[in-house]
């Protein structure tokens, strides 16, 4: 008859990957928040009830893009802030980097202090454009979350919202975003929040992707996606299948 040793009786039962926490009590700040792709995931959260603060390098921009969120129909449940991106980001839990490609180095190096201890999630994509189309851009670190990681030495950052079409985050009319969204980053606990906060919003789920140094494989793809819309006139996002 067989007996589980006491070695077998200590070991841990495995963790439930989608026992994920409670965020509700989190701010989340946007950095390029009044882009497309940031206006669109702080309206998104916000709709969710999250509490968001929409940041960028001109606090009156801000502010008005957190007003024109706040007169969406349906509304915010929770009214959107702005201000300028210092304060967004010392008023934040979770900081999303939405920046342009262009801006991304010289915004995270001018917010390091402030950023120290936060989740930074990135979710910049390097693309270049050209007669052909998009294609990707290979930063020196690698990719932007990296660049991110290494400009951010005291934040705990993380990769995800990269495939999301602004066009449908930003539209009143659109209930339901029916997309998985890949979330990257070297702490569970840390990816595990950000899964948390993409699952808010109606129809996303957020899947854990492997460790910040896979993330130039998910920003990439964001030039694929652009030429698959391009072609079907569409607003594709990706679906992990069998999990």
């Amino acid at each position: 008859m067989w007996t589980m040793t006491s070695a077998e009786q200590k070991k841990p039962a495995p963790k439930d990957p989608w026992a994920l926490p409670d965020v509700s009590g989190l701010t989340v700040g946007v950095l390029g928040g009044t882009g497309d792709q940031g206006r669109g995931l702080a309206y998104r959260l916000a709709r969710a009830g999250q509490r968001v603060v929409v940041g960028s390098r001109d606090a009156a921009r801000a502010e008005a893009a957190a007003s024109e969120l706040n007169a969406l129909d349906p509304a915010p449940a929770v009214p959107v802030a702005g201000t300028d991106n210092e304060e967004c980001a010392r008023r934040s839990n979770v900081v999303i980097v939405a920046v342009p490609w262009e801006g991304h180095a010289k915004t995270l190096e001018g917010l390091r202090e402030v950023l120290a201890g936060k989740l930074v999630v990135d979710c910049v994509n390097p693309l270049g454009f050209d007669k052909q189309g998009a294609y990707a851009l290979t930063p020196d670190e690698g990719s932007a979350a990296q660049q991110a990681a290494a400009l951010l030495p005291d934040s705990r950052v993380t990769a995800a919202f990269h495939h999301l079409s602004a066009v449908l985050l930003q539209d009143p009319a659109v209930e339901r975003i029916d997309t998985d969204v890949m979330v990257l980053g070297d702490s569970r606990a840390d990816t595990d929040t950000v899964q948390a906060l993409a699952g808010l919003i109606p129809g996303m789920r957020g899947i854990f992707a492997g460790r910040l140094r896979n993330a130039h494989q998910v920003e990439s793809l964001v030039a694929n996606l652009i030429s698959t819309n391009r072609r079907y006139k569409a607003h594709a996002g990706l679906r992990v299948t069998d999990v």
